[in-house]
């Protein structure tokens, strides 16, 4: 279906090509403006499209190398990762909110076929979550999702309020990869940890622990706390949270050595809450355009089923632009 729609793409640009460059065209200025403007939107998808491709192929070509190489920093590029949501100032509202992003990520996750398991969650005190972790394994996994960092905003009319207001909520969304390669990681020191244990929350049911089993792991030195109460023993969970904390730390370090805290903290609390870099508009009109890209669609309901792929390809894109224009600098 997809290769059908894209080859009627590139009949019907060639046929608006053809148009443009008739000599009569602006005798009829309605005409032509209509024409142009197809014309110029459906070359930007091509663009898009085509960028995208280019980009993917140049990864396969990376991980091929890697694999011929045995060169664990390139095969990296299909690494696990830590996928981190946590909610904003506003209570319910933005609990609600964490708990749909959260949700949109994992079904986005799973449609692409990467192993997605719960690290640790914290529900809210009436709907949706505090906070949660999940842990992502599949190619290329890391290098889509950092197009998700940063703060999701939502404007809606809330379904907590019985005047009906429109409320704005805010999630924050962090992403951290986990490195294979032993000699890139910090070493922890034993005397640096503190280790809590206590009892693991749930919304009941048979496998709900009943022993003080949740382990929660903080780094003194950097204050970075890790935690982790899905597993099934206690051991299970302390081995959890010490790969998360062990990640978190290896990210700072390789923020600090980078200059690039802003996007690779280990800290959601460093994140703006005044700068979101996407907004899901649901009341009064019905839109969601990230404002990093200017990309944007009409139909939220369908990126909050976990279509995303417009927004990273995008995020990606333009990105490869800017590093193309920093090089020819």
């Amino acid at each position: 279906m997809y290769s059908l729609q894209w080859k009627q793409m590139l009949v019907r640009l060639d046929m608006l090509t053809a148009e443009v460059n008739k000599p009569d065209l602006w005798e009829d200025p309605v005409h032509a403006g209509k024409i142009s403007r197809e014309q110029g939107s459906l070359l930007g998808k091509v663009k898009e499209v085509t960028s995208f491709e280019q980009d993917l192929c140049e990864h396969i070509d990376m991980l091929k190398l890697a694999r011929e190489e045995n060169d664990s920093e390139l095969e990296s590029v299909r690494t696990h990762l830590f996928w981190h949501v946590q909610a904003g100032a506003g209570g319910t509202e933005s609990n609600d909110w964490a708990s749909i992003v959260m949700q949109m990520y994992k079904s986005w996750a799973q449609r692409r076929s990467y192993r997605v398991s719960v690290v640790d969650e914290m529900p809210g005190d009436i709907a949706g979550i505090k906070r949660e972790t999940i842990k992502v394994d599949g190619e290329y996994a890391f290098g889509y999702a950092k197009a998700e960092v940063g703060v999701h905003r939502l404007v809606r009319i809330s379904p907590f309020d019985s005047a009906k207001r429109r409320h704005t909520s805010f999630a924050a969304i962090a992403v951290i990869p986990i490195l294979k390669d032993v000699s890139s990681r910090v070493q922890i020191k034993e005397s640096d940890l503190r280790i809590d244990r206590y009892r693991s929350g749930g919304a009941g049911g048979q496998s709900v622990n009943t022993t003080d089993s949740a382990v929660r792991i903080t780094h003194i030195p950097t204050g970075i706390t890790a935690t982790c109460q899905n597993e099934r023993s206690q051991h299970q969970n302390k081995a959890s949270a010490m790969a998360v904390l062990q990640s978190r730390i290896d990210q700072l370090e390789m923020a600090r050595q980078a200059q690039m805290n802003a996007h690779h903290t280990e800290s959601l609390t460093d994140i703006s809450w005044g700068n979101p870099i996407r907004t899901y508009v649901l009341h009064p009109y019905r839109m969601v355009k990230d404002l990093r890209t200017n990309y944007e669609i009409s139909d939220p309901d369908s990126v909050l089923d976990s279509d995303l792929d417009g927004f990273i390809i995008s995020f990606l894109s333009s990105s490869l632009d800017k590093d193309d224009g920093d090089l020819s600098r």
